[in-house]
């Protein structure tokens, strides 16, 4: 908790509080159905906890996201504070990959346990229990342990949707609504964007579990039980089964993202680790833009692999210990092409592809290797070319020191509307002020890191970034006008063109 701003502190402990008002009725009130809350606490946790056991293809992803059928299944059948109760053991077991773990367990039990509180009470108030049985049915007399329900049982369909739907529809907001007020707090994103597409993402799979869950509702109540009960978790362990495939695949096509990366990293070594950097720039500059999760990453993607065709550019010229004559620099001024040939055919880069291609173009139409101009550029080119430009003034290669984070984006600022677009300029000094910069990925003993609102960090020396990628990653007679005087190259070697050589 100590490393959460405070902010973030205290929302997570306004949050822990409802989640213990909601859940304390059950606990004081002796018509609690306990056998019941036992029952669907313990189907929950175990849920949760058979995501972490192998399947028959390997172990479910940590990021398909919890297993909701049987805590909605909870809301319908059970008084709201109830529900709460069954939230806690399966929100605590639940996998998380990032740290801190124990607090992120338990926020995941506390909202949780609020979404099924807020949820059950808007199902009762579309009279949803009387639609799925006699009241007098076993698990609101307490014995719901899978005993017969009463004689003349019957769900009311099509009406037992309308509720059903409605409280897993309130179960998705209240989630999505507490998950922006974390992204808000502890990573200080503005509140425009910290809430932007979680409902549209998440409103689908919610139902779907919301359908599960009624299912698993009503067949609870009928004549047949729990047995019956159980056997509506089949399919959609089957459905788990195959999410967990799609994720092997995206898994499957980071690894091709990272071999092409380690490629070039160990071809060009002067920029080892300039590749990751862009894709995390990218992204922030993205997520401060306000783009969706799916675009973000292809933003991301596009920022990793900007610098791909440089695996067709000759050793020689990428590693030339002497300024590069305007052939050479020709040469190395394709990559971008290059770049866009090697991935054309790999289609899950989508629209990354052209950002690979065009993110040596300017604004001012002077770029390479098509001269677009402003509007022309794709969004995402623009965002890469940004990125690229500041990790290139804000690392340390052989031929020239790091400038520090602040004169860097000064030096962008500087350059917008001619060299870059405005507004990706904008979003990346405002993402840098909120986030501060923190690499992912270093390769330099003198990285510039900035936290937010940081002042000047002066690097060693201090000097601009003229080499590799450059100030913008344009060629030598333009990049002097964006970045300032050269620093003094070391004995025996020569400036270097832009991108590694572009």
């Amino acid at each position: 908790m100590r490393a959460l701003p405070p902010g973030a502190r205290g929302y997570i402990l306004c949050v822990l509080l409802a989640a213990a008002a909601c859940v304390a009725p059950a606990t004081l009130d002796r018509g609690t159905p306990w056998p019941a809350v036992a029952l669907l606490a313990a189907l929950y946790l175990g849920c949760e906890l058979v995501r972490l056991c192998p399947l028959p293809a390997g172990r479910v992803p940590e990021d398909v996201g919890s297993f909701f059928p049987v805590l909605l299944a909870a809301v319908f059948l059970l008084p709201p504070a109830a529900a709460a109760l069954v939230a806690l053991p399966g929100g605590l077991a639940g996998a998380v990959v990032q740290r801190p773990a124990g607090v992120r367990r338990v926020w995941h039990a506390a909202q949780q346990a609020v979404a099924a509180w807020v949820a059950g009470h808007v199902h009762g108030l579309l009279g949803g229990p009387a639609t799925l049985g006699a009241a007098g049915s076993a698990v609101s007399a307490g014995g719901g342990a899978g005993g017969p329900g009463p004689v003349g049982w019957g769900a009311d369909f099509p009406y037992a949707m309308l509720p059903a739907a409605a409280a897993a529809t309130a179960f998705c907001l209240v989630l999505t609504a507490l998950d922006g007020g974390v992204l808000a707090t502890a990573e200080r994103r503005p509140a425009a964007t910290a809430w932007r597409g979680l409902p549209a993402r998440s409103l689908a799979p919610h139902c779907v579990h919301g359908l599960a869950g009624l299912m698993m509702a009503v067949m609870w109540r009928s004549p047949y039980g729990l047995p019956a009960a159980l056997l509506v978790l089949l399919p959609m362990y089957i459905s788990c089964w195959v999410f967990a495939q799609y994720h092997r695949e995206r898994a499957a096509h980071r690894s091709t993202i990272r071999a092409l990366v380690q490629a070039v990293d160990i071809k060009d070594r002067y920029t080892r680790g300039h590749s990751e950097r862009v894709g995390q720039a990218s992204a922030m500059i993205a997520r401060e833009l306000g783009m969706g999760e799916e675009r973000l990453e292809v933003v991301r993607i596009a920022g990793i692999l900007h610098d791909v065709g440089k695996l067709g550019v000759p050793t020689r010229l990428l590693r030339k210990d002497g300024p590069l004559t305007p052939e050479e620099r020709r040469v190395i001024e394709l990559h971008p092409e290059y770049g866009h040939e090697m991935v054309r055919g790999i289609g899950f880069l989508g629209e990354a592809r052209s950002a690979i291609l065009h993110h040596h173009e300017r604004v001012d139409g002077s770029g390479y290797p098509y001269g677009l101009r402003g509007e022309q550029i794709p969004v995402l080119a623009r965002v890469v070319a940004v990125a690229d430009a500041f990790d290139a003034m804000t690392s340390t290669r052989s031929y020239s020191r790091a400038r520090p984070v602040p004169t860097a984006l000064a030096e962008l600022e500087r350059c917008a509307g001619a060299q870059f677009d405005p507004a990706m300029v904008r979003a990346l000094t405002g993402a840098v002020a909120r986030q501060g910069w923190h690499p992912v990925v270093t390769s330099d003993e003198d990285r510039q890191t900035t936290g937010p609102g940081a002042g000047a960090v002066a690097g060693p020396g201090g000097a601009p970034g003229t080499g590799a990628d450059g100030a913008a990653g344009l060629p030598a007679q333009a990049r002097e006008a964006a970045a300032g005087p050269p620093a003094p190259a070391p004995p025996g070697r020569g400036r270097r063109g832009p991108g590694g050589g572009a």
